[in-house]
């Protein structure tokens, strides 16, 4: 898995975004490209921001067990997997905003570096490594960005 904290990688990343436009089309699944823009955007508003409320305790507990794993492990994700409900973003989203904001978090985070993410908790799985952070960072925006054939 590519490190998302490199900036060769960062800036991979980013150079994927510019290719989109307000039209590119998904090749699977229901969201439009803002749309998914503002759903890669919740992971890292889950790091930098108190936006999404913190799962309690029995929740943090049933996301450790059942959810860590897939989303910090190395597998893909699935095309059209389930979604947790905060990630769903159903109402219109402005696609210049959602892209400026979206690069922003892959920037920041890449200058916070692996020390900054290593063994930090995370909004809903405790304390991850700096590996499975990347893991979780990387792939699900890679799954997206595939999405739309950038």
């Amino acid at each position: 898995m590519k490190n998302i904290f490199s900036k060769e990688t960062t800036d991979g990343l980013v150079q994927r975004i510019e290719q989109l436009t307000n039209n590119t089309e998904r090749k699977w699944g229901k969201m439009t490209v803002a749309q998914m823009l503002a759903h890669c955007n919740v992971t890292y508003e889950m790091v930098y921001t108190d936006k999404h409320p913190k799962p309690n305790a029995f929740l943090k507990f049933v996301l450790k067990m059942f959810v860590k794993n897939t989303v910090v492990g190395t597998a893909p994700f699935k095309k059209n997997g389930k979604t947790a409900p905060q990630f769903i973003i159903k109402d219109k989203k402005d696609f210049e905003v959602e892209k400026k904001q979206l690069i922003e978090h892959i920037i920041k985070t890449q200058q916070l570096g692996e020390a900054h993410f290593d063994n930090k908790e995370s909004h809903s799985f405790g304390k991850l490594s700096a590996i499975e952070w990347n893991n979780m960072f990387y792939k699900h925006l890679d799954h997206h960005l595939t999405q739309f054939g950038v």
